[in-house]
């Protein structure tokens, strides 16, 4: 018999980032054993992603923290789509690079349903590009085949915060969002969250999804 695979999302509201690094450490000791908030049917294997929305930070004060996932500078905070994959590469046969290209997919997949046509970084650029103009950003850690960190796509941030920094490292290219690159009215953001996580789940072959819903409030 053929086992399914179900991929779990945690939910997790307003959190910062600092809780939600918390949070990654904490799951990632379970894997690669099956680890799940909900009990799935039987022959059904369990992987957790994490989606999380940042609050809004303090008059620009924002905080930073240095972590050890791949990439360099970046930003997250309200109005991005933000996914924290927790999942066994090795479990579901694929290696780190076309993890990758995978999450550079599922962004392109999302911003060709609002019909904007975004692609890979080229040569010395990560993330996903509409044009020459950034959208979204990648950055992940892979420990014994685990994976955390992850991606962040812009649906419609405060611009502004990108002026202080620069984005992956990579100087003279701008900074987009999906408002910026559509002339469609947007639904709200939790709606977009959704159909990230409906891309990502259809390109990394998982035949069902389980929604739960966690308060960032409640990580330790």
């Amino acid at each position: 018999m053929r086992v399914g695979r179900c991929l779990e999302v945690w939910k997790m509201g307003t959190v910062n980032y600092l809780n939600a690094l918390k949070l990654q450490e904490k799951l990632i000791p379970f894997f690669p054993c099956n680890t799940h908030l909900h009990t799935p049917s039987e022959n059904v294997k369990t992987d957790h992603n994490l989606l999380v929305s940042e609050p809004d930070l303090k008059n620009l004060g924002a905080e930073l923290y240095y972590t050890q996932r791949g990439g360099d500078i970046t930003f997250h905070g309200p109005h991005q789509a933000i996914l924290y994959p927790i999942i066994s590469l090795p479990d579901i046969g694929v290696g780190a690079r076309s993890y990758v290209e995978k999450l550079e997919q599922t962004m392109i997949d999302l911003a060709s349903i609002y019909g904007v046509q975004a692609r890979p970084g080229h040569k010395g650029e990560t993330g996903v590009w509409v044009g020459d103009r950034k959208i979204g950003a990648i950055g992940v850690r892979i420990q014994h085949g685990i994976t955390s960190h992850g991606l962040a796509f812009n649906i419609d941030p405060d611009m502004k915060y990108f002026d202080h920094i620069v984005p992956c490292g990579i100087l003279d290219k701008e900074v987009t969002s999906l408002r910026r690159e559509t002339n469609l009215e947007l639904p709200n953001d939790e709606v977009i969250q959704e159909q990230l996580i409906s891309c990502f789940a259809k390109l990394f072959g998982f035949s069902s999804v389980l929604m739960d819903k966690t308060e960032g409030s409640n990580i330790q």
